[in-house]
């Protein structure tokens, strides 16, 4: 016959470490599940929803586009950046000035060297192929300030989409198509619940043996008294000076998809059905 983890007294000892947990990790300590990730989405600028994809409880991937604002005219403008950026004109128009100058001053100095030209005129012709030089190096800023432009222009167009970080399931959708948001209202949260995560606040002296990797038995409310193998994740470096305690975090499978939230019960070391 099952009994709950909390009337076990048999001593248990921690996985390969052999040390005896006290009577609260003996017993279990009562947690609540949490999903492994849960983002809620909030565009960076204010504007106006034009399409809203996914519906509550759907299924999205990383990097699916969830929600769009209206970009009309930022996509105009976004095609003109990017004409900009890649209009080479200006720097043809410079490089083949400055081949027509340091030309005439070749000429010049060859005609200076046989007494034809002034050497007033080979130093006008030298201070025209520096200008020249100076010009093509502005037109290559300008050209490459042209396509930084368009890249920031590109990021905010990009910006005005949002795409899911996780892998998960649409938990709650705050906006409707065509309603204006600003750039911080929440506007769609994701959740990801295989593997659930329990935070449990474990006793020092027990928590000094406890090693990330070991195992952990969780107790569902619906398990019917069988436990689930859960895996320690995380034990806290800073202890909570109130209560002694570290925090410690259990992953746990979630393939029957069990809603996060649920009350359960976590117990450290063995097996306690085994004993």
């Amino acid at each position: 016959k099952y009994h709950k983890p909390y009337r076990f007294s048999l001593v248990l000892l921690s996985v390969g470490l052999g040390v005896v947990f006290s009577a609260q990790a003996q017993e279990g300590i009562e947690s609540v599940t949490y999903p492994s990730a849960d983002v809620t989405l909030s565009f960076v600028q204010p504007g106006r929803i034009t399409e809203v994809l996914p519906k509550e409880g759907d299924v999205v991937s990383v990097d699916q586009v969830l929600v769009r604002q209206d970009d009309d005219v930022e996509q105009v403008h976004l095609k003109m950046l990017q004409a900009q950026s890649t209009n080479t004109s200006q720097l043809d128009a410079s490089r083949a000035s400055l081949d027509q100058e340091q030309l005439d001053l070749e000429k010049i100095r060859w005609a200076f060297e046989r007494g034809a030209s002034t050497s007033q005129e080979v130093a006008h012709a030298s201070l025209d192929v520096k200008i020249a030089e100076i010009s093509l190096e502005i037109a290559k800023f300008d050209h490459a300030q042209s396509k930084r432009k368009y890249l920031a222009e590109k990021t905010r167009v990009d910006n005005m989409k949002l795409r899911s970080p996780i892998s998960g399931r649409v938990e709650k959708i705050e906006v409707e198509s065509g309603e204006s948001v600003s750039g911080s209202a929440a506007v769609i949260r994701v959740v990801h619940i295989d593997p659930l995560w329990i935070d449990v606040h474990v006793p020092i002296k027990d928590a000094m043996a406890l090693r990330a990797g070991q195992d952990a038995h969780v107790y569902f409310p619906d398990g019917d008294g069988v436990s689930v193998l859960g895996k320690i994740v995380f034990v806290s470096a800073v202890a909570d000076a109130g209560s002694s305690t570290l925090r410690t975090r259990i992953e746990v499978t979630n393939e029957s998809n069990r809603p996060a939230g649920q009350h359960v019960t976590v117990v450290l070391g063995p097996n306690p059905s085994n004993n």
